[in-house]
């Protein structure tokens, strides 16, 4: 196994190994010192991309449970026989892109996925790349006077925020699993502690912050709008180029996301496991 920094901010690319003979398919079971290895780098560098992969969804969600415990994505009904992947899917008739705001993922569930699994299966000739963001990063670059500010407070998330949810208008159209974007909410630390790193990190982001708990919308605008603006600097980033046969994991505990959306013309199609967590502090 072979590991490579992506960028001075965080992420790192995984080659030389195979995880589909990692799997052990009479026992469900994979290699615990190959896991152990690719935690602790992802846990260090926040995203890494395993490369070069040639996996089944059953091998997929055998490699997901290694890690942790699947959880089933709300709002759009899973792949047939596996409940638990979904499609990450831009057809080359759409102009809309499945979640493309910066986020980290559903937040507005009281408890959001500590990870999430993601295996490229169709790829554009050129764009499709996805940006992350080290939140660890951002929280460290505020003034010791706006991390006494955030300190206490609390943020508002919720799953119908508008510019969010029509990325996944296509989608749910066609395999949405009836469930209410506006049944959604989840409140949480605005300066959120790693569970097993023991570092802060933001935890808000555009997609899905709408106010701070007890404020109202109006008196959350000013400082959400900074926050969201800081949060996403080029000095925190790092920008992964897919390759077919990726398979990518990150951090939602300390990253943000956000898939670029400039291959019209081109179907781009990524199978998708979130791992669940839970309740941030």
């Amino acid at each position: 196994m072979k590991v490579t920094a992506l960028a001075p901010s965080m992420g790192a690319e995984i080659t030389d190994i195979d995880l589909a003979a990692c799997c052990d398919r009479a026992t469900g079971s994979i290699d615990s010192a190959v896991i152990a290895e690719i935690r602790s780098v992802w846990l260090a560098h926040q995203m890494v991309v395993i490369r070069a992969q040639s996996i089944s969804p059953a091998e997929q969600l055998q490699f997901a449970k290694a890690l942790g415990e699947p959880d089933i994505y709300p709002f759009l009904k899973g792949l047939d026989g596996f409940p638990m992947i979904t499609e990450v899917l831009k057809k080359e008739t759409e102009t809309v892109n499945f979640g493309g705001v910066w986020h980290s993922d559903t937040t507005y569930q009281p408890c959001p996925p500590v990870a999430t699994v993601l295996y490229a299966k169709e790829l554009p000739p050129l764009g499709g790349d996805t940006l992350f963001a080290n939140q660890y990063a951002a929280y460290a670059q505020l003034s010791d006077g706006l991390k006494q500010s955030l300190a206490t407070l609390r943020g508002v998330n919720v799953a119908g925020k508008k510019q969010v949810s029509a990325t996944r208008s296509d989608r749910v159209k066609e395999a949405g699993s009836g469930l209410s974007a506006e049944q959604m909410q989840g409140i949480h630390p605005v300066v959120r502690t790693h569970p097993e790193t023991g570092r802060q990190s933001l935890f808000v982001n555009p997609a899905h912050t709408i106010a701070f708990d007890g404020w109202s919308e109006a008196e959350s605008e000013g400082l959400l709008s900074f926050l969201f603006t800081h949060q996403i600097a080029a000095e925190f980033q790092c920008r992964l180029n897919w390759q077919l046969g990726d398979v990518a994991i990150w951090d939602n505990r300390c990253t943000l996301h956000y898939p670029l959306n400039d291959y019209h013309g081109h179907r781009r199609l990524l199978h998708r496991i979130t791992l669940k967590g839970d309740s941030p502090v």
